[in-house]
């Protein structure tokens, strides 16, 4: 039985669009408790380390919806492992997500001054905390993600492969800021897509099926279903800031206007982003057929993916 593919008429037809899946929670919970672990392990070094401590856990606590470790350990199950093991990979890929977050809210970069609702941790913390937070969780994911209970070789390559993603993340931020002020290129948003925020969800996907003994056709499918759901989650970023209110989004909105970022919307229009958002999400779910009705949730996700208000 394969999953299903009429991403934009499931979405409007159940009424439950940008309600996220009934099984999502108790996945979420998962990974929470597994963080907090961790989060209590680094408030019980030595007291030096203490306002790093607090700029850590300020960040990573902040809430937000955990979709790329929900990710990982969702493509872990898909591919027929147990989700417990992919949990630290999936620890480690939100210590990296939380880093880029600190880091591009700083004033060098976007210069933010709200996160998920409320200061920023650099507004908090200063700029120096809040950079070495950002480092702190950046080398404590490798650390993580090593743990894996796998065998040496596929330790390897979990190491790799978030190292890749997150080499190739830093590439596309440092790709969105040059194009600031710059007349939209339809080659440059590509590019600032497929790394900024593709690559790592990507990583997601890679790191769930190693974790869970995927066979190699199946790691294959995930990572293309990994990379259309990344373009489609950013497509459908780069519109929810035109459309969305601050108070939905716990940022600021319409800064992608004001400073002449390159995004879908400046391209091709609102219209044409919401179709190609549409077209990338159905093209995720296809790349799930090779695993049949086990890519179902990971088909859930791609659909909630381009229905979100926030």
């Amino acid at each position: 039985m394969p999953v299903r593919e009429n991403v934009a008429t499931d979405a409007a037809c159940s009424g439950r669009a940008n309600i996220l899946p009934d099984w999502y929670p108790a996945t979420r919970e998962l990974v929470e408790r597994v963080l907090q672990r961790h989060l209590d392990s680094l408030a019980a070094r030595p007291a030096g380390h203490s306002r790093l401590t607090e700029a850590v856990a300020y960040s990573v606590q902040a809430g937000g919806k955990r979709f790329r470790p929900v990710l990982v350990v969702e493509s872990c199950r898909a591919s027929g492992g147990d989700p417990e093991a992919a949990l630290p990979a999936a620890v480690a890929i939100e210590l990296v997500h939380t880093f880029s977050l600190i880091h591009d809210d700083l004033p060098a970069m976007d210069d933010d001054d709200l996160r998920r609702g409320r200061p920023t941790n650099h507004r908090v913390f200063g700029e120096a905390l809040a950079i070495l937070a950002g480092d702190w969780l950046a080398v404590h994911a490798l650390r993580l993600v090593a743990q894996c209970p796998v065998d040496a070789a596929i330790a390897r390559e979990l190491v790799a492969a978030l190292a890749e993603g997150t080499e190739r993340m830093i590439a596309g931020q440092a790709a969105d800021m040059a194009g600031e002020r710059q007349p939209p290129q339809r080659e440059l948003v590509q590019f600032i897509h497929r790394h900024k925020t593709a690559a790592l969800i990507e990583t997601c996907c890679r790191l769930g099926a190693l974790c869970g003994g995927s066979s190699a056709a199946h790691r294959e499918a995930l990572a293309r279903f990994g990379e259309s759901l990344g373009l489609a989650f950013q497509v459908a970023d780069d519109l929810l800031d035109q459309t969305a209110s601050a108070e939905q989004m716990g940022k600021r909105t319409l800064k992608d206007a004001a400073v002449d970022k390159q995004t879908y919307p400046a391209v091709f229009g609102v219209a044409a982003a919401r179709a190609e958002a549409e077209r990338l999400a159905a093209e995720a779910v296809a790349a799930l057929e090779p695993l049949g009705p086990a890519g179902q949730r990971l088909a859930d996700l791609a659909r909630y993916v381009v229905s979100r208000d926030h």
